[in-house]
């Protein structure tokens, strides 16, 4: 018969925290695990996120049944209203059974940083966006930029997100510096390229990605937004164009960069053909109402 035993990290991350249970044999050796991050930003409240491991000989005994209830019921005392889980590339009969939804369909691309990418995106990066000017920097934005910085996240609040149970979050200082040392933290390089409104000094737009810390394998993209009242200037590709030159310069062993965008997003799909994306496959994030 499996034990299920509940865990939780000794240290909450910036804007979350996390739970987990152990599911063990009658030997005692773990065969499953469950996890739930569940957010602290206000704005996110409402949800948590679910990932289940079980050893593939251990499948199909209950295991992961066991591991999901724990951590739906910890969820559902919470107050959480919705559980997350995935992206789950093909079929998903496990959730389905236990009443999850598809709610978002997302593509996952990846852009090869070989030498014939470079003259393309010093040209791309090198155009003129009348108004306004690009700033970049690694780690943790500097103190005079952070208040504005902080207040451009709210580009992402329309993000195309289909029919997942999300709302606006709220970004503040404190929590742009701390999900940047969280990066630190674990050895890997916050890298942001910013749009500023010259007229102003505002941050309006950003594209932030995520090298890893020896410098060698595929870069991660975070995030690229930009302010509804300055959308249709071609910032984004600007930035997304910069971020890349940045990367093949300051980290010539990484081989490409990783991205995954909805499918619903025509915009930044749109953006990261014309830069040379290349789809590797699709998945599904499923999402159980409580």
């Amino acid at each position: 018969m499996v034990q299920i035993t509940a865990l939780r990290e000794p240290e909450p991350g910036p804007s979350s925290y996390r739970l987990a249970w152990v599911a063990t044999g009658a030997d005692g050796h773990p065969v499953g695990l469950a996890y739930l991050r569940v957010p602290t930003a206000m704005g996110a409240e409402h949800r948590a996120e679910a990932e289940i491991q079980v050893h593939p000989a251990e499948r199909r005994q209950g295991t992961g049944s066991a591991l999901l209830a724990a951590a739906v019921d910890a969820a559902r005392g919470l107050g959480r209203r919705a559980v997350t889980t995935g992206p789950v590339t093909g079929d998903a009969p496990f959730l389905v059974a236990h009443g999850f939804r598809p709610v978002l369909n997302l593509t996952f691309s990846r852009l090869p940083l070989t030498e014939a990418v470079a003259p393309r995106m010093a040209t791309l990066a090198e155009e003129s966006h009348p108004g306004y000017r690009l700033h970049s920097w690694e780690g943790t934005v500097a103190g005079d930029l952070a208040p504005t910085f902080a207040a451009s996240r709210r580009a992402m609040d329309d993000m195309p997100m289909d029919e997942t149970d999300v709302a606006a979050e709220v970004w503040d200082v404190e929590r742009v510096r701390a999900i940047a040392a969280a990066v630190t933290k674990r050895g890997d390089i916050l890298c942001t390229v910013a749009a500023m409104h010259e007229a102003d000094g505002t941050i309006v737009g950003f594209s932030e990605l995520v090298v890893p810390g020896d410098g060698v394998g595929d870069a991660q993209h975070y995030g690229t937004g930009v302010l509804p009242a300055h959308r249709g200037q071609g910032l984004a590709r600007w930035m997304k164009a910069t971020a890349v030159q940045h990367v093949q310069d300051a980290h010539p062993r990484i081989g490409g960069l990783l991205t995954d965008t909805a499918d619903s997003n025509v915009t930044m799909r749109r953006i990261n053909d014309s830069l040379g994306y290349e789809p590797t496959h699709r998945s599904v994030l499923w999402q159980l109402d409580l």
